[in-house]
């Protein structure tokens, strides 16, 4: 059974940084995609950052240059390093992992099928 686990999560002011992690385990190793999603009050939750097995990273317009996904050499932690975070960027911050299903849009949430239960990320102005 894969189990995601995020934290890393809190309260900045607007212009700071957070890095936020997920572990797994349980992971299968026919499993390629991990991402990250958010979802802000009263808005529907959607894709950040995206990161293949072999490196490839994928990311949303509003987050390019800002933040950066990668994962440890085991592909067992995932991070989301968040630089010059804006008010926008408040959320909760869901990892994700791709299961059976093979993802071919990294930023569809309909294509991960392991989620973890999120981490609140807060930014001030």
């Amino acid at each position: 059974q894969v189990q995601l686990e995020e934290s890393g999560g809190g309260s900045v002011q607007a212009g700071g940084s957070l890095n936020l992690s997920c572990k797994v385990s349980g992971y299968s190793s026919d499993s390629h995609y991990m991402a990250w999603f958010r979802q802000g009050r009263g808005k529907k939750r959607e894709g950040v950052a995206a990161i293949h097995d072999e490196g490839r990273t994928t990311y949303s317009d509003s987050v390019n240059g800002r933040f950066t996904i990668s994962q440890n050499n085991a592909k067992n932690i995932l991070y989301l390093q968040m630089n010059n975070l804006e008010p926008e960027d408040t959320a909760m911050y869901y990892c994700a992992k791709e299961g059976e299903q093979v993802v071919v849009s990294p930023m569809n949430e309909n294509e991960y099928h392991y989620w973890g239960r999120g981490t609140q990320v807060t930014v001030s102005s």
